[in-house]
């Protein structure tokens, strides 16, 4: 068992990464309906929260079927992190996370996110602002260093462990090298067999599969792998890499309809949380990668992105689910 402050979570948890504009409710549901075993809200602004800036606001609901789920906020400003944090905690998450691994230039250029990473004294007095603020377990997701010629993870994991930071989760690229290169997982494995390191060490990049995430397991000794771009528009990944650990062998692929049923409760969930109109417009970006590969589906896909109706939309779902009845996955 692993354990963050007083969560308790499963030998080898498996995360979902906070993604902007992926990880809302209705993605978090469905993850954690097929595996994830702790999930993380979108980013927040700590500048946007004090503001009450309406788009932040949202990003805190939290729902009881999710737990344990916890609240990511980044922000460059320490008093602004702190009353965030205080913000957070009056949503009862089950923790809050600190997102120091952001590489977007609109985060960076905030002097947040990555950023942070080239000033550690400045990340530390962050991170004690928000523990200070809070009786929640505050855990941290960062990337290695701002590149190459910086990489100074092993001290940012010291120094944030002795400040109290309950787990830390990392990111194996620098944020020069954004999403690009391969992630290099040996500094994380290094971080994870150092020791005076003993809160659970996470590790992200690249497992888009179950061989994978038992190859990584296995070498890196990690205590649980964070997925993120794996799991967009398909959240089976979870349930697999759990039953390969198991087993050692695949569970059968997702079918039409397993496929089918998963965008119409996306879509279903969107429209209960944020009403018909949003939910059927935010759902849109999620049906490429749903019904990705799939022959002759153009047509499908061009009337999933332009219907404009809840009731027309479920038409289209059954209109697939007939002409694609016999459909196999090679």
């Amino acid at each position: 068992m692993i354990k963050i402050g007083n969560i308790e979570l499963p030998d080898f948890p498996l995360l979902l990464a906070p993604m902007e504009d992926v990880s809302d409710p209705p993605f978090r549901r469905l993850c954690k309906a097929h595996g994830a075993d702790l999930m993380y809200s979108e980013f927040i602004s700590s500048e946007g929260l004090i503001r009450d800036a309406i788009k932040s606001r949202q990003k805190l609901d939290i729902f009881d079927y999710e737990r344990p789920v916890g609240i990511q906020i980044f922000g460059g400003d320490e008093e602004a992190m702190a009353m965030s944090a205080k913000i957070v905690e009056a949503v009862n998450p089950d923790l809050i996370d600190i997102n120091f691994g952001c590489p977007v230039k609109k985060v960076v250029c905030k002097g947040a996110g990555a950023a942070v990473l080239k000033d550690v004294d400045l990340m530390v007095r962050l991170t004690k602002a928000v523990i200070r603020s809070t009786s929640l377990p505050v855990t941290v997701k960062t990337r290695l260093g701002w590149d190459d010629d910086s990489i100074n993870i092993d001290e940012v994991a010291e120094r944030l462990q002795d400040i109290g930071v309950a787990a830390l989760s990392i990111h194996g690229r620098t944020r020069a090298q954004l999403y690009k290169g391969t992630a290099d997982w040996s500094h994380i494995a290094r971080v994870k067999n150092n020791p005076r390191i003993t809160i659970p060490i996470f590790g992200n990049g690249d497992v888009d599969s179950p061989e994978k995430a038992l190859e990584y397991k296995n070498k890196y000794g990690i205590d649980g792998i964070m997925i993120g771009r794996a799991a967009i528009g398909y959240p089976w990944i979870f349930n697999e890499v759990k039953h390969f650990f198991k087993t050692g062998e695949h569970l059968a692929a997702p079918t039409m309809q397993d496929r089918i049923e998963a965008a119409r409760n996306h879509l279903t969930w969107a429209m209960e949380w944020k009403g018909e109109w949003v939910g059927i417009v935010e759902t849109r970006r999620h049906y490429t990668n749903y019904f990705k590969g799939i022959h002759s589906f153009k047509e499908y896909r061009q009337k999933l992105v332009t219907t404009d109706t809840a009731e027309e939309l479920y038409k289209v779902f059954d209109e697939i689910s007939e002409v694609f009845a016999g459909y196999h996955f090679v």
